[in-house]
């Protein structure tokens, strides 16, 4: 920083804005404005990629710093089907001011994460989220009867590694891209996958997972469905993981998953009939239970 700050002072300076960004999958990419490539913190920033950005709006106190990233779209950048597969989707991003003849003297200017992206005539539009955008998301805990926690998360604790939750099949059948056929039933029963993830590990859509909106097997062939068709395509052959579902209800984490300990709902919580319920005249007005 004060290397930086000793190089603007002098009026002619070589400064260069560099970007990088790290996917979800940790799949991690650099960009720069300069006209050769630069490498720093590991990353080789690549120039020519035709990625520019506007001036970052930073302000004091809670509110979001932002900024938009243009660019041209190409297979050595930021591919089009890349971006339409959701593979950017809110992926981590750096910013530095450098001086590209010695990058050594270079300034963190915004860290963020990518928001809303648009494409349009061969080039993209994405928004740069500061890291005061997390403050905008619900905080603390809902008191109400389902669990609140994501199976396997570390609220919920539930290892899915453990034999006869989980399982890797090839798809053998593909139809619209939602509804996938499996040659093995598996031995799980019926609707075991159903609101589960659906991970892809092979293919052109190698690292996206959709959920899963119904399990049934049939001539000992397994049927999935998920609830939207993945933003890539997948052929037979591909290789997916199918983890298991809950529907957050206590007697499914018991019976389950037997992990009740770490169950993060209320079961016992009352319901709308016994909050509006009011005393009358011949009732048991006890305040015991108002089913029995």
């Amino acid at each position: 920083m004060a290397g930086l700050a000793e190089h603007l002072a002098v009026g002619v300076t070589s400064v260069a804005r560099c970007w990088s960004l790290k996917r979800a999958d940790g799949q991690v990419q650099g960009f720069t404005d300069h006209d050769r490539d630069l490498t720093f913190e590991g990353v080789v920033f690549r120039a020519n990629t035709g990625l520019t950005a506007h001036a970052l709006e930073q302000t004091t106190g809670l509110a979001v710093d932002n900024s938009e990233a243009l660019g041209a779209l190409s297979d050595l950048s930021l591919s089009e089907a890349d971006i339409e597969a959701g593979r950017y989707d809110g992926a981590e991003v750096w910013a530095w001011q450098v001086n590209w003849a010695n990058v050594e003297e270079r300034q963190l200017v915004f860290r963020g994460s990518l928001g809303e992206i648009t494409r349009s005539g061969g080039a993209f539009r994405a928004e740069l989220r500061g890291l005061a955008e997390a403050l905008n998301q619900p905080q603390g805990r809902v008191f109400q009867k389902p669990c609140t926690a994501v199976l396997g998360d570390g609220e919920c604790q539930f290892d899915l590694s453990l034999p006869g939750y989980a399982v890797e099949w090839d798809v053998t059948g593909v139809e619209e891209g939602r509804r996938f056929a499996f040659a093995d039933a598996g031995g799980f029963a019926e609707r075991w996958f159903e609101r589960g993830a659906f991970r892809v590990l092979t293919g052109a859509a190698a690292g996206l997972v959709g959920v899963i909106r119904s399990d049934v097997t049939a001539d000992g062939k397994r049927d999935i469905v998920l609830w939207e068709a993945l933003r890539a395509p997948i052929a037979l052959g591909d290789r997916v993981r199918l983890e298991p579902g809950c529907d957050k209800r206590a007697e499914t984490c018991r019976a389950k998953f037997d992990n009740f300990l770490n169950y993060r709902g209320f079961p016992a919580i009352p319901g709308e009939d016994w909050q509006l319920a009011y005393p009358r005249r011949g009732g048991r007005n006890d305040g015991g239970s108002l089913s029995s």
